[in-house]
């Protein structure tokens, strides 16, 4: 009910007003506003102090600095995971492959990095227990379930045995049909599978026979690979330190020992032995078994150097081989041949006049530091240009400039062209213009500009005429 009250008084109006207003607020129910406490003390937890040891879990910590730019938490899961992993050891059979291969454990511990690395990424049902930070840092708490990582892992290992198993018998089945490529690159893939259990024997039972399957598949390959022959036709040429001029091949081919059959589609690898220069690396023979082996370059001045080509095991696992093949395959005996060269230096004529304000010099300061340095890189020099193979011309002469009060500059010019001596086709042409020195008087001053020459020469332009030369 609503009550009306009049007022002739203004004031007495919004007095009473006012009253009721308190009185209505003052029989409302009480709010009340409560804060939640913030700890300012912010403890270190005890694990950050003693790492917590458990024969249950593995335990990783792991810690960021907070910079301002990076992804602090992430970088910690990583780190705690990373020492997590850390925990989860390797243990070598006396029996498995590592062993058979690798009597003196020469690289055991690459083996059980590489797992680790592996495992650090597929690791799976971990629990993050704690984290704990700072105003700059932050850590945090991992665990993993022993008994649930062995579970996970025996799941996966019965997967990859059966995959294995697959590969093994589809090579095993290509093998009696003569196809010695195919059934290698089915061992590959098995090996592939079980590549994480090398450590370790696993025993199957195939065709009636228990065999280990990880040194089984290893054992297949070299026996596949022991029964591959390469040869090299002609297994040694003479050939020019420019050799570029005139690109020499070698034909290689390979046969099965025992049946004397060409083996087309094999990965074959080409590299310098003894020396060094540009050979094409990659191949794979042709359906009569054979590739080109093409030298496009000599680097060394040796005058023997050879050049090995054999079976590029890793060309079986595609353009990304896994770690752990590339470090077993380094241990198999593959097939090889070699290709010996013989190296003719070429043969260079020189002429050359150099001078002093015009008059010639006895002491031919630029060209026999060219001379000397092409003899270092395996030229030779004759005086019958009809014998040649190079012509190397040198002209070179000093003028006067001016004088600043004692102070005499002079200036070298040279000009240097390396040429062909029969054709007399321009190889290489160069200038050392106006090389400025100074000094007392002009012949010191005309000296000291041709020992700059000589700098220049020795870091700008013998590199640039040896590469112009040797295309």
């Amino acid at each position: 009910m609503w009550f009306i009250y009049k007022s002739d008084n203004p004031n007495s109006l919004v007095k009473r007003i006012l009253l009721s207003f308190l009185v209505l607020t003052g029989c409302s129910p009480s709010v009340t506003t409560t804060h939640q406490k913030t700890d300012t003390k912010n403890t270190r937890p005890g694990w950050l102090s003693a790492k917590p040891q458990t024969d249950s879990y593995y335990v990783g910590i792991g810690h960021s600095t907070k910079d301002g730019t990076n992804n602090y938490v992430q970088e910690a899961k990583k780190s705690a995971l990373e020492d997590l992993v850390s925990e989860i050891k390797v243990n070598i059979s006396s029996t498995s492959v590592l062993t058979s291969i690798d009597e003196n454990k020469e690289f055991h511990d690459k083996y059980e990095q590489m797992i680790q690395t592996t495992a650090a990424d597929e690791i799976e049902e971990f629990e993050a227990v704690d984290s704990w930070e700072d105003d700059r840092n932050y850590w945090v708490y991992y665990r993993l379930s022993k008994q649930r990582y062995l579970e996970i892992k025996e799941q996966q290992k019965r997967d990859a045995v059966k995959l294995a198993l697959d590969f093994f018998t589809k090579a095993k089945q290509s093998e009696r049909t003569n196809n010695s490529i195919q059934a290698l690159a089915f061992y590959y893939q098995g090996f592939r599978a079980v590549e994480k259990y090398l450590a370790e024997p696993i025993t199957i039972t195939f065709e009636g026979k228990d065999i280990i399957l990880t040194n089984e598949i290893y054992a297949s390959m070299q026996a596949l690979l022991d029964n591959i022959q390469l040869t090299a036709t002609p297994p040694k040429i003479n050939l020019n330190r420019r050799v570029a001029q005139s690109m020499m091949s070698v034909m290689v081919k390979a046969i099965e020992r025992t049946s004397k059959a060409a083996l087309g589609d094999l990965p074959l690898k080409a590299a310098f032995d003894k020396g060094f220069g540009d050979v094409y690396p990659n191949y794979k023979t042709d359906p009569d078994g054979q590739a080109k082996i093409l030298l496009t370059k000599i680097g060394s001045r040796d005058l023997e150097q050879t050049v090995g080509v054999n079976v590029n095991l890793l060309e079986f696992a595609g353009a990304n081989p896994s770690p752990i093949f590339a470090l077993i395959s380094s241990k198999m005996t593959v097939p090889k041949t070699s290709i010996l060269l013989e190296v003719q230096r070429p043969q260079v004529y020189v002429t050359a006049v150099e001078k002093n304000f015009g008059t010639v010099k006895s002491n031919m300061q630029v060209t026999n530091k060219i001379k000397n340095f092409l003899a270092n890189q395996g030229f030779e020099f004759t005086e019958q240009k009809d014998k040649a193979e190079l012509w190397l011309d040198v002209t070179t002469d000093s003028e006067k400039g001016s004088v600043s009060g004692s102070i005499y500059i002079t200036y070298v010019t040279s000009v240097i062209r390396v040429s062909t001596a029969k054709e007399n086709k321009e190889i290489y042409a160069t200038t050392l213009d106006r090389i400025k020195g100074y000094s007392l008087d002009y012949d010191r001053a005309s000296q000291e500009a041709y020992n700059k020459a000589l700098e220049v020469l020795d870091k700008e332009k013998m590199p640039e005429l040896l590469n112009a030369i040797l295309q």
